[in-house]
């Protein structure tokens, strides 16, 4: 087992016997729902990056939900991954969801039914990315459940032009360590940590990547993520 793997087993480990994950179990092998979520997304609210963001980019996993529906209730454009990146991105606009129904059109099941997958051209300016975890080390490192889709999201939002901008991670406080979390060089650092106690910034002394590593990217992972063909030999920053 890698080094990774064992700080994400620890981690998954203490939830489940501190009793702190919610449906759908076992926790183990996903980015884990976890009890503070809905704190968490409240902190959230309560930033002034969130506040001045017109869209927000939020991965497709269930603590997320909780912040994924506010959103649609603050009258911001919510862009969510598809699963695995299989059909690329789907973004629902506010005035595409009745009143009370923003929770269900941020769920995975239904987010289809309310929102749209739009090709790379139409995807709007983000001005704010929240990725979930499964660990986080205060300066930034993270760890997902290990197949790296919020870091190649994020490399594909700037691969066709996307400004940088603040991503956030939303976790339970316990889903912090100490351990020194290995580095590659696609992998996504976070610049601020939110849990059900509050808003922490990690000031991450960690780049964040500018495009695809296309060395990095299989020709299985080309067949599965049509995305990736779609932006493959464009160049960052130009038309698609």
């Amino acid at each position: 087992m890698s080094v990774k793997d064992e700080i994400r087993h620890k981690v998954w480990n203490r939830l489940t016997e501190e009793k702190l994950g919610r449906f759908p179990f076992p926790l183990v092998g996903r980015i884990p729902n976890v009890k503070g979520a809905e704190k968490a997304a409240s902190h959230v609210q309560s930033m002034d990056i969130y506040k001045s963001a017109g869209v927000v980019k939020v991965n497709p996993d269930a603590p997320q939900l909780p912040l994924r529906a506010a959103i649609l209730k603050d009258g911001k454009t919510l862009l969510i991954p598809t699963p695995r990146l299989k059909d690329g991105f789907v973004m629902i606009k506010p005035e595409w969801v009745p009143g009370g129904e923003e929770r269900k059109a941020a769920s995975i099941k239904h987010m289809n039914t309310y929102g749209k997958v739009v090709p790379l051209t139409d995807i709007p300016n983000i001005d704010l990315i929240v990725v979930g975890s499964v660990a986080i080390h205060p300066d930034g490192r993270r760890l997902g459940k290990g197949e790296g889709y919020a870091d190649r999201e994020y490399a594909i939002l700037r691969e066709i032009g996307n400004k940088p901008v603040p991503v956030i991670t939303t976790i339970n406080s316990r889903q912090l360590v100490e351990d020194n979390i290995p580095r590659d060089s696609y992998d996504l650092a976070v610049d601020w940590i939110i849990t059900e106690e509050g808003i922490k910034e990690t000031n991450t002394p960690y780049p964040k990547p500018q495009g695809i590593e296309w060395d990095h990217v299989t020709a299985d992972e080309m067949e599965k993520m049509p995305i990736l063909k779609e932006l493959k030999g464009f160049a960052r920053g130009t038309d698609l």
